[in-house]
């Protein structure tokens, strides 16, 4: 049996080691359109500010690991077709492979906006381990650096330019900063806690265009980015952190079904025979609302890598869905979202402490006593069990429910009272 994997983050990986352990005589072949060892974008920040080296980003870490468990590695591959009832893929140079089971982990890419002067020297987006060594070169102490975004990623980015010194302006077309994980109340917290620590945040406004600058007074500022209300910014260097979008191309023409990824069931097989998708690319269930989503976040990606792994070997085994969570350190303030943090017009219990940079706010499903999404900022007390007590879906009963409602931290309580019933 021959296993193809295209795509090395983190699905690619996980399902390569687990169909190894699953198939020990199996031929597995995991493909990388970078020529780079597999690694986790997640890791670059920790690299931009110097608390890694690259091999810190490595996914794994032993030396010949992928030969050891007798892995074929094959970065810096590009895939650009597949013919399912060849079962071949195409490769860039003309090469083709075939396979008797695939997994498409193709992942995702930046998106990159219609706007003038993105393509000028001094602009990248901040997603691979060569774009994080052109932004390490830029970023120097002291330096004008705009940042287009401030989304999940875009945050992420954010501390990792403002540990690096430099003189940082975030500018988010959202009223808000990340605004698919926090409301108003919690992104308006960590915006003023980001100024608080030096960085300038323009909620409510876009870029324009880019242009290269005729004159500066720092000669270092090759580049002019023009906002949406008329202003402009200096810049040595401009980072684009716009959204990510699944890389779906390489698979339009093949019959595939797809919506905005790679279709797949509870299973993560596709709509083709013997072909799975995986991570960034896959559009699969979501645990809270039983739709299809992609979830582009690491611990969504490894899971349905496992998932992926057992069902090409045989061996069924059923996604639960992914729970939509996200959890960000910016500059020391802690901030995460669980679920539906939104919630559904149901009750909604809140706790405020604007001076204190402290919000905890829970949903209930409707008028009823589970608790199907969390927010909190500047806590990590027990996080955990905000998770535990969404996944549950555990009913907590009208008195725990009430404490709740009138003091939300006491959710320890109620996630302590659903374990024993």
């Amino acid at each position: 049996m021959h296993h193809l994997i295209v795509g090395a983050g983190p699905a690619g990986v996980t399902a390569a080691e687990i169909i190894r352990e699953l198939e020990p005589e199996a031929t597995i072949t995991l493909v990388g359109d970078e020529p780079e060892p597999p690694y986790s974008r997640m890791a670059i920040p920790y690299m931009l500010v110097g608390k890694v080296g690259e091999d810190g980003t490595y996914l794994r870490k032993g030396p010949n690991h992928y030969d050891r468990l007798g892995i074929t590695l094959m970065p810096g591959r590009r895939m650009t077709g597949l013919d399912p009832a060849a079962k071949r893929i195409a490769l860039d140079g003309g090469e083709s492979l075939a396979y008797d089971r695939l997994l498409l982990a193709l992942g995702a890419r930046p998106m990159r906006p219609p706007i003038e002067g993105l393509d000028l020297p001094g602009v990248h987006t901040c997603w691979t381990l060569a774009d994080a060594r052109k932004i390490a070169e830029e970023a120097i102490p002291g330096s004008h650096v705009v940042l287009m975004g401030a989304g999940f990623v875009g945050t992420i980015v954010l501390e990792a330019l403002a540990l690096r010194q430099v003189s940082l302006t975030v500018v988010e077309m959202g009223d808000r900063m990340v605004p698919r994980m926090m409301d108003e109340v919690a992104g308006g917290m960590l915006k003023r806690w980001c100024e608080a620590k030096g960085v300038r945040v323009l909620t409510g406004t876009g870029i324009r265009r880019i242009t290269q600058a005729e004159s500066a007074a720092d000669t270092r500022d090759s580049l002019v980015v023009e906002l949406s209300d008329g202003a402009t910014l200096p810049a040595h260097l401009v980072v684009v952190s716009a959204g990510v979008r699944s890389n779906t191309e390489a698979v339009a023409a093949s019959g595939i079904a797809l919506g905005n990824g790679i279709l797949v069931d509870d299973h993560m097989r596709t709509s083709l025979p013997h072909v799975f998708a995986a991570g960034d690319v896959a559009q699969g269930r979501d645990f809270m609302s039983g739709e299809a989503h992609v979830h582009a976040i690491q611990i969504t990606a490894a899971a349905h890598g496992r998932i992926a792994a057992y069902n090409m070997t045989g061996n069924d085994q059923a996604y639960h869905g992914s729970l939509n969570m996200n959890v960000l350190d910016t500059l020391g303030l802690i901030t995460c979202s669980f679920g539906s943090w939104q919630g559904n017009g149901g009750h909604c219990a809140r706790l405020v402490d604007e001076a204190g940079f402290r919000y905890l706010r829970l949903e209930f499903d409707g008028t009823s006593d589970v608790v199907i999404g969390a927010q909190a900022v500047g806590t990590t007390d027990h996080v955990g069990a905000l998770r535990g007590l969404i996944q549950s879906k555990r009913r907590l009963g009208p008195a725990v429910k009430e404490q709740m409602m009138a003091d939300p931290t006491r959710f320890m309580n109620g996630f302590v009272q659903t374990l024993h019933r």
